[in-house]
């Protein structure tokens, strides 16, 4: 069920973001139609009109699945705190032991450093 809410989120935020820039801004911006070019189906304030409400349709759908994530996220929380709950209970080992390791013996008239490469 959060799948598919969080799914139609991001559709409905996408659609959102192509509607509000193809809409006319004050400077022209990206906003497509409008103008004093005629010969088209709608008028640019016809666009601007279609545009806004689906803006509106967008951004109540978008506010609707922001509020119903919310409250999916909410019934699947858990009531402890995570300080309250304390790091789990483990028997064995965080890091794994490692083998005891031996080095040979040196005679006792051998230098302490490697020969030199020859």
């Amino acid at each position: 069920m959060e799948n598919v809410v969080l799914t139609i989120h991001l559709i409905l935020a996408l659609l959102l973001i192509g509607v509000v820039l193809l809409q006319r801004s004050e400077g022209g911006g990206l906003g497509m139609g409008g103008g004093g070019g005629g010969g088209g189906v709608m008028t640019g304030r016809q666009a601007a009109n279609a545009l806004s409400k689906l803006t509106w349709i967008f951004a109540i759908g978008f506010i609707m699945t922001s509020v119903s994530l919310t409250v999916l996220a909410a019934r699947n929380a858990s009531t402890a705190s995570v300080v309250d709950t304390g790091l789990p209970e483990t028997t064995a080992p965080v890091v794994p032991l490692l083998p005891e390791l031996t080095l040979p013996a040196l005679p006792s008239d051998a230098p302490a450093t490697p020969p030199p490469a020859n």
